[in-house]
Protein backbone atom coordinates (compact mmCIF):
# COMPACT_ATOMS: atom_id res chain seq x y z
CA UNK A 1 0.00 0.00 0.00
CA UNK A 2 1.28 3.59 -0.81
CA UNK A 3 1.98 5.94 2.60
CA UNK A 4 1.28 9.00 3.33
CA UNK A 5 4.86 10.14 2.15
CA UNK A 6 4.13 8.45 -1.50
CA UNK A 7 1.17 10.62 -1.86
CA UNK A 8 3.10 13.33 -1.16
CA UNK A 9 5.87 12.55 -3.72
CA UNK A 10 3.14 11.84 -6.56
CA UNK A 11 1.31 14.93 -5.74
CA UNK A 12 4.30 17.06 -6.10
CA UNK A 13 5.19 15.29 -9.00
CA UNK A 14 1.77 15.54 -10.69
CA UNK A 15 2.60 19.47 -9.67
CA UNK A 16 5.82 20.09 -10.77
CA UNK A 17 4.93 18.33 -14.19
CA UNK A 18 1.97 20.29 -14.89
CA UNK A 19 4.09 23.66 -14.09
CA UNK A 20 6.71 22.60 -16.33
CA UNK A 21 4.24 21.66 -19.16
CA UNK A 22 2.42 25.01 -19.52
CA UNK A 23 5.68 27.16 -18.71
CA UNK A 24 7.46 25.14 -21.36
CA UNK A 25 4.73 25.67 -23.91
CA UNK A 26 4.81 29.92 -23.33
CA UNK A 27 8.53 29.79 -23.45
CA UNK A 28 8.80 26.88 -26.49
CA UNK A 29 6.41 27.79 -28.65
CA UNK A 30 8.49 31.12 -29.58
CA UNK A 31 11.40 29.38 -29.92
CA UNK A 32 9.60 26.92 -32.39
CA UNK A 33 8.65 29.64 -34.56
CA UNK A 34 11.96 31.38 -34.64
CA UNK A 35 13.51 28.19 -35.76
CA UNK A 36 10.79 27.34 -38.32
CA UNK A 37 11.02 30.86 -39.67
CA UNK A 38 14.22 32.38 -39.56
CA UNK A 39 16.93 32.36 -41.81
CA UNK A 40 19.63 33.74 -39.11
CA UNK A 41 23.15 32.27 -39.38
CA UNK A 42 22.45 31.85 -35.40
CA UNK A 43 19.63 29.50 -36.28
CA UNK A 44 21.75 26.21 -35.83
CA UNK A 45 23.74 27.69 -32.24
CA UNK A 46 20.44 27.80 -31.09
CA UNK A 47 18.73 24.44 -32.43
CA UNK A 48 21.99 22.97 -30.89
CA UNK A 49 21.26 24.32 -27.48
CA UNK A 50 18.02 23.13 -27.86
CA UNK A 51 18.70 20.16 -28.13
CA UNK A 52 21.72 19.70 -25.91
CA UNK A 53 20.14 18.31 -22.92
CA UNK A 54 19.32 15.18 -25.22
CA UNK A 55 22.63 14.01 -25.40
CA UNK A 56 24.39 15.51 -21.63
CA UNK A 57 24.09 13.29 -18.77
CA UNK A 58 21.44 14.48 -16.16
CA UNK A 59 23.92 14.81 -13.94
CA UNK A 60 25.73 17.23 -16.44
CA UNK A 61 23.02 19.25 -16.23
CA UNK A 62 22.27 19.34 -12.91
CA UNK A 63 26.07 20.06 -11.63
CA UNK A 64 26.03 23.45 -13.99
CA UNK A 65 22.18 24.48 -12.93
CA UNK A 66 23.16 23.81 -9.44
CA UNK A 67 27.04 26.14 -9.65
CA UNK A 68 24.70 28.80 -11.75
CA UNK A 69 21.61 29.14 -9.59
CA UNK A 70 23.74 29.46 -5.89
CA UNK A 71 24.98 31.84 -4.39
CA UNK A 72 27.68 33.15 -6.51
CA UNK A 73 26.10 32.14 -9.61
CA UNK A 74 24.65 34.45 -12.66
CA UNK A 75 21.17 32.88 -11.98
CA UNK A 76 21.78 33.30 -7.92
CA UNK A 77 22.48 36.18 -7.82
CA UNK A 78 19.69 38.07 -9.33
CA UNK A 79 17.34 35.96 -7.22
CA UNK A 80 19.16 37.18 -4.31
CA UNK A 81 18.96 40.64 -5.55
CA UNK A 82 14.98 41.04 -6.23
CA UNK A 83 14.68 39.00 -2.74
CA UNK A 84 13.96 35.38 -3.67
CA UNK A 85 17.06 33.90 -2.22
CA UNK A 86 18.46 31.06 -3.84
CA UNK A 87 16.62 28.37 -5.97
CA UNK A 88 18.53 25.08 -5.13
CA UNK A 89 16.71 22.60 -2.88
CA UNK A 90 13.45 24.50 -3.99
CA UNK A 91 10.03 23.80 -5.51
CA UNK A 92 10.72 26.28 -8.34
CA UNK A 93 14.66 25.17 -8.83
CA UNK A 94 13.03 22.35 -9.34
CA UNK A 95 11.02 23.54 -12.08
CA UNK A 96 13.76 25.76 -13.59
CA UNK A 97 16.05 22.41 -13.71
CA UNK A 98 12.83 20.77 -15.18
CA UNK A 99 12.63 23.42 -18.22
CA UNK A 100 15.91 22.89 -19.55
CA UNK A 101 16.24 19.36 -18.98
CA UNK A 102 12.16 19.05 -21.03
CA UNK A 103 12.88 21.87 -23.07
CA UNK A 104 13.83 19.38 -26.31
CA UNK A 105 10.97 17.64 -25.66
CA UNK A 106 8.58 20.47 -26.21
CA UNK A 107 9.96 22.32 -29.15
CA UNK A 108 11.19 19.55 -31.32
CA UNK A 109 7.09 18.77 -31.59
CA UNK A 110 5.84 22.38 -32.43
CA UNK A 111 8.88 22.69 -34.18
CA UNK A 112 8.01 20.12 -36.71
CA UNK A 113 4.66 20.86 -36.98
CA UNK A 114 4.87 23.94 -37.84
CA UNK A 115 7.19 23.32 -40.54
CA UNK A 116 4.66 21.08 -41.94
CA UNK A 117 1.87 23.66 -41.77
CA UNK A 118 4.49 25.84 -44.34
CA UNK A 119 4.00 29.55 -45.49
CA UNK A 120 1.30 29.19 -47.48
CA UNK A 121 -1.68 29.47 -45.03
CA UNK A 122 -0.11 32.26 -43.02
CA UNK A 123 0.51 34.04 -46.47
CA UNK A 124 -2.62 33.17 -47.61
CA UNK A 125 -3.65 34.90 -44.21
CA UNK A 126 -1.72 37.70 -44.65
CA UNK A 127 -3.27 38.82 -47.57
CA UNK A 128 -6.96 38.69 -45.97
CA UNK A 129 -5.01 41.56 -43.87
CA UNK A 130 -4.86 38.82 -40.66
CA UNK A 131 -1.99 40.30 -38.34
CA UNK A 132 0.61 38.33 -36.81
CA UNK A 133 -1.79 36.95 -33.50
CA UNK A 134 -4.34 36.11 -35.42
CA UNK A 135 -2.36 34.46 -38.00
CA UNK A 136 -0.92 32.32 -35.03
CA UNK A 137 -4.39 31.72 -33.37
CA UNK A 138 -6.58 31.02 -36.26
CA UNK A 139 -4.30 29.78 -39.07
CA UNK A 140 -0.97 28.06 -37.46
CA UNK A 141 -2.19 26.92 -34.19
CA UNK A 142 -5.32 25.08 -35.55
CA UNK A 143 -3.54 23.30 -38.27
CA UNK A 144 -0.10 22.27 -35.82
CA UNK A 145 -2.48 21.49 -33.16
CA UNK A 146 -1.13 17.97 -33.02
CA UNK A 147 2.41 18.98 -32.46
CA UNK A 148 1.40 20.70 -29.67
CA UNK A 149 -0.34 18.01 -27.84
CA UNK A 150 2.63 16.21 -28.86
CA UNK A 151 4.79 18.32 -27.14
CA UNK A 152 2.01 18.68 -23.99
CA UNK A 153 2.41 14.95 -23.29
CA UNK A 154 6.10 14.62 -23.91
CA UNK A 155 7.07 17.95 -21.47
CA UNK A 156 4.76 16.13 -18.94
CA UNK A 157 6.21 12.44 -19.05
CA UNK A 158 9.87 13.40 -19.15
CA UNK A 159 9.19 15.73 -15.87
CA UNK A 160 7.77 13.12 -13.94
CA UNK A 161 10.67 10.79 -15.05
CA UNK A 162 13.20 12.79 -14.26
CA UNK A 163 15.67 11.47 -11.47
CA UNK A 164 19.55 12.77 -11.95
CA UNK A 165 18.37 16.31 -12.41
CA UNK A 166 15.85 16.96 -9.95
CA UNK A 167 18.36 14.58 -7.18
CA UNK A 168 21.10 16.94 -7.86
CA UNK A 169 18.81 20.31 -7.60
CA UNK A 170 16.22 19.36 -5.40
CA UNK A 171 17.89 16.80 -3.18
CA UNK A 172 15.54 14.74 -1.02
CA UNK A 173 13.21 17.14 0.74
CA UNK A 174 9.61 15.91 1.39
CA UNK A 175 6.74 17.54 0.04
CA UNK A 176 8.85 20.00 -1.55
CA UNK A 177 11.23 18.17 -3.74
CA UNK A 178 10.93 15.01 -3.20
CA UNK A 179 9.04 13.29 -6.65
CA UNK A 180 8.08 10.10 -7.62
CA UNK A 181 11.72 8.75 -8.53
CA UNK A 182 13.36 9.96 -5.90
CA UNK A 183 10.85 8.46 -3.68
CA UNK A 184 11.42 5.15 -5.53
CA UNK A 185 15.17 5.35 -5.04
CA UNK A 186 14.82 5.67 -1.03
CA UNK A 187 12.39 2.80 -1.11
CA UNK A 188 14.92 1.11 -2.57
CA UNK A 189 18.08 1.91 -0.49
CA UNK A 190 15.98 1.18 2.58
CA UNK A 191 14.87 -2.48 1.20
CA UNK A 192 11.31 -2.06 1.13
CA UNK A 193 10.86 -3.20 -2.68
CA UNK A 194 6.79 -3.57 -1.92
CA UNK A 195 6.22 -0.28 -1.67
CA UNK A 196 9.29 0.28 -4.65
CA UNK A 197 7.18 -2.05 -6.59
CA UNK A 198 4.02 -0.29 -5.82
CA UNK A 199 5.19 3.19 -7.00
CA UNK A 200 7.35 1.70 -10.05
CA UNK A 201 4.35 -0.39 -11.52
CA UNK A 202 2.11 2.92 -11.29
CA UNK A 203 5.21 4.94 -13.67
CA UNK A 204 4.61 1.50 -16.13
CA UNK A 205 1.26 2.07 -16.48
CA UNK A 206 1.44 6.00 -16.79
CA UNK A 207 4.31 5.93 -18.86
CA UNK A 208 2.28 2.82 -21.28
CA UNK A 209 -0.50 4.88 -21.35
CA UNK A 210 1.15 8.09 -22.08
CA UNK A 211 2.85 6.04 -25.25
CA UNK A 212 -0.38 4.94 -26.07
CA UNK A 213 -1.95 8.51 -26.59
CA UNK A 214 0.64 9.92 -28.33
CA UNK A 215 0.94 7.26 -31.35
CA UNK A 216 -3.24 7.66 -31.61
CA UNK A 217 -2.39 11.32 -31.54
CA UNK A 218 0.33 11.12 -33.75
CA UNK A 219 -1.65 8.67 -36.52
CA UNK A 220 -4.91 11.34 -36.14
CA UNK A 221 -2.30 13.84 -37.49
CA UNK A 222 -0.84 11.66 -40.28
CA UNK A 223 -4.86 11.00 -41.40
CA UNK A 224 -5.04 14.62 -41.44
CA UNK A 225 -1.90 15.15 -43.21
CA UNK A 226 -3.01 12.49 -46.03
CA UNK A 227 -7.06 14.11 -46.24
CA UNK A 228 -5.41 17.75 -46.58
CA UNK A 229 -2.69 16.70 -49.28
CA UNK A 230 -5.79 14.89 -50.96
CA UNK A 231 -7.73 17.59 -50.95
CA UNK A 232 -5.14 19.92 -52.00
CA UNK A 233 -4.55 17.84 -54.97
CA UNK A 234 -8.09 17.99 -55.83
CA UNK A 235 -7.90 21.84 -55.73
Amino acid sequence: MLSAEDFGAIWLTIKLATTVTVLLLLVGTPIAWWLTHTSSRLKAVVNALVTLPLVLPPTVIGFYLLITMGPDGVIGQFTQMIGLGILPFTFWGLVIASMVYSLPFVVQPIHNAMQAVGKRPVEVAATLRAGPMEQFFTVVLPLAKPGFISAAVLGFAHTVGEFGVVLMIGGNIPDETKVISVQIYDHVEALQYTQAHTLSLTMVLFSFAVLLLLHSVQRRSNSNVFLAKGQSSND
